[in-house]
């Protein structure tokens, strides 16, 4: 597909490495040439139009040729995050079937050094369909090499700078990419040549401002979709400067971000906010201490954005003049498709709030699906059954919440999932039919904008009121704390009553509790927030005509200091909470924890905090995408001595 926007001749890539002082730079020429020996080391040696091909490689202008190389002769990439065990890597080949995989010796992040050929040579014993392994050298390493194995660098010497690209169809495939896992079994989902590079384009050039000359500065790892579209294709497709980062926020130091922007003049920074609430805890002089003058946008991904980190991006980082972006999309999206900006020039901005659909972009707002669990309202109850709320149904108007849907088609959506269709049917279209269900729920302001409040699956209804973790979390951490006393992170979890997996699902009624019937109340206006979980609770039905066990919060959280008072630090929580929110929502557990499990992409595995608080740890499912599974340890040894404590009484 011809690029919509010609490169200027400066474009190029900029690595960051991990040391520093150092860089690599790479102009698209340099690219284009790397890009064709790769491509021309493939077809040598059988990949075919069609074909799949597993990148195992840490940011690099190597691994972006490698995927531009796939793109070039028709193959389909599916690039695995390279912090992945043997076992996540291999689940990914055998799914994909890739024919082959591409890798490095070594790997270096933060530090350490991770041994990526090791991991490969584990995974593709278990690969039947692996007919070769190329390997890179990121280091001076030497590694084993066996009979599957290429040394890449020396195979690409042999080839010609020079490959045609492969005629493609718009509806082709241009790249699988398996989701992290945080909500369960990955998926892959696929996405296709001519919509995807459109969408990633476009939103690249539109909601960051980008403008020629621009060095744009994405965070992201090219194993997930924020690195595809706005590290690798977009910005390439606009000819931009686009930078790889290779390392971590702190190391060497908490100024490793804005060492960078000062040394390469970065102009747009994109990270994810659990980064940003990392850094804030260091304070602002790492960030003082470098030149930020060359930023003029800061934006954020992967989650809704609580107030506190949203300000200390834009007066701390951004000096109270960079226009901030809450970006809001998925894996599935394929690109941005709520944030504050495109928009009419000088338009507002609301914190911690994505606000604005992108173009081609329609929300809708749906009513829920029944709560579980529901018995029939007694005799005696005088209320009509038009009474009960509507399911599936538009949600018109502001000031109202439901459930995310998009109801059109958008050029950057996935197709499918790999080789099951059917659930991507069931995923996406079966709860809402004839509308893309995004999983998330939302809020929508009487001006008509839009704010995330959390995965549908985290949502609770309490007195028929629709709280979101989100909401909760951020009245959590948003508490403002005194000269010299605590602060914190937090996750919070909904722990359901046993069988019902969401407000989506209508299990066997099995668990009643009689309860007095009333109207459900409108919903609570929500505002952003993190983590939290929910456990069985006995509180007032879901709506007239029904009665419902519903679940209720399970708050875990992270204190900045060990010298607190607890009891103290629960009553602060518990009041901000019923200020901020109401009563009703205050977390009905809160149980401090040293850390959070996260995946290595930032995401808070929140499946992981239910499994435990709803004894079901020994089946944990697939945790080798935690940044440490060590941490699940530690929360379980927490919250038996809180259910101890707990037992025990007064």
């Amino acid at each position: 597909m011809p690029c919509p926007f010609p490169p200027p001749p400066t474009a190029s890539l900029s690595r960051k490495l991990p040391c520093c002082p150092q860089q690599l730079s790479t102009k698209l020429r340099e690219l284009l040439e790397t890009t064709c020996r790769l491509a021309n080391t493939l077809k040598r040696h059988g990949v075919c139009r069609g074909d799949r091909v597993a990148i195992y490689m840490p940011a690099s202008p190597l691994s972006v040729a490698a995927m531009l190389a796939c793109a070039r002769i028709g193959a389909v990439h599916s690039v695995v995050f390279a912090g992945f065990s043997a076992v996540s890597l291999t689940g990914r080949i055998n799914d994909a079937k890739c024919k082959v995989v591409i890798t490095v010796n070594q790997a270096l992040r933060g530090g350490r050094v991770l041994e990526l050929k090791r991991i490969v040579d584990e995974a593709v014993k278990h690969c039947p369909s692996v007919q070769h392994v190329m390997v890179a050298h990121r280091t001076d390493r030497k590694v084993y090499m066996g009979d599957l194995d290429i040394p890449l660098e020396q195979a690409m010497a042999k080839e010609e700078p020079v490959c045609a690209p492969e005629s493609m169809g718009s509806e082709d495939i241009l790249f699988l990419l398996y989701t992290s896992g945080s909500t369960g079994k990955p998926k892959g989902l696929v996405h296709t040549q001519a919509g995807y590079l459109l969408y990633a384009a476009l939103t690249h050039r539109l909601v960051f401002d980008y403008r020629p000359g621009d060095i744009f500065g994405c965070v992201a790892d090219i194993g997930w979709i924020t690195g595809h579209s706005y590290v690798v294709y977009g910005p390439l497709c606009n000819g931009a400067t686009s930078v790889l980062f290779e390392s971590t926020p702190v190391y060497p130091d908490p100024g490793r971000y804005w060492e960078t922007v000062q040394r390469l003049k970065i102009t747009q920074f994109y990270g994810a906010p659990t980064a940003v609430r990392l850094l804030l805890k260091y304070g602002d002089s790492w960030v003082k201490q470098h030149d930020r003058s060359s930023l003029r946008t800061l934006g954020s991904v992967g989650e809704p954005i609580n107030q506190e980190a949203w300000e200390w991006l834009y007066n701390v980082v951004g000096d109270r003049r960079c226009t901030v972006v809450d970006t809001w999309w998925q894996t599935e999206t394929g690109g941005i498709c709520i944030s504050p900006r495109p928009s009419e020039e000088g338009a507002e901005i609301i914190p911690a709030m994505a606000m604005r659909p992108f173009f081609g972009i329609v929300p809708v707002l749906m009513d829920e699906q029944v709560s579980p669990l529901l018995v029939p309202c007694p005799a005696h109850c005088t209320f009509p059954a038009s009474a009960a709320p509507s399911l599936g149904n538009v949600v018109e108007g502001g000031d109202v919440s439901g459930a995310l849907c998009l109801s059109q088609a958008w050029p950057g959506m996935a197709r499918t999932i790999f080789g099951d269709h059917q659930r991507f049917l069931d995923a996406y279209f079966k709860a809402y039919p004839g509308y893309y269900f995004t999983g998330d729920g939302a809020y929508r302001t009487p001006e008509g904008y839009y704010q995330i409040t959390g995965r549908m699956d985290d949502v609770i209804n309490i007195s028929g009121h629709r709280v979101g973790t989100a909401e909760i979390e951020d009245a959590l951490v948003s508490v403002a704390p005194q000269p010299g006393s605590w602060a914190l992170r937090c996750g919070v979890v909904i722990e359901r009553p046993a069988g019902v997996s969401s407000l989506l699902s209508r299990p066997p009624v099995h668990r009643l509790t009689t309860l007095r019937c009333r109207r459900r109340p409108s919903s609570a206006t929500p505002t952003t927030s993190r983590e939290k979980v929910g456990v069985p609770h006995e509180r007032t039905p879901y709506a007239s005509h029904t009665f419902a066990l519903l679940p209720a919060a399970f708050a875990f959280i992270v204190l900045k200091e060990d010298a607190v008072d607890a009891d103290a630090v629960m009553n602060e929580l518990r009041s901000a909470v019923a200020t901020k929110i109401a009563k009703y929502a205050v977390p009905d557990h809160i149980l401090v924890v040293k850390r959070l499990p996260k995946t290595r992409s930032g995401k808070v595995m929140r499946r992981l905090l239910r499994k435990i608080i709803t004894d079901k740890a020994q089946d944990l499912g697939d945790t080798t995408t935690l940044e440490d599974p060590s941490v699940v340890t530690e929360i379980l040894s927490a919250y038996h001595k809180y259910k101890d404590k707990q037992a025990a009484g007064p």
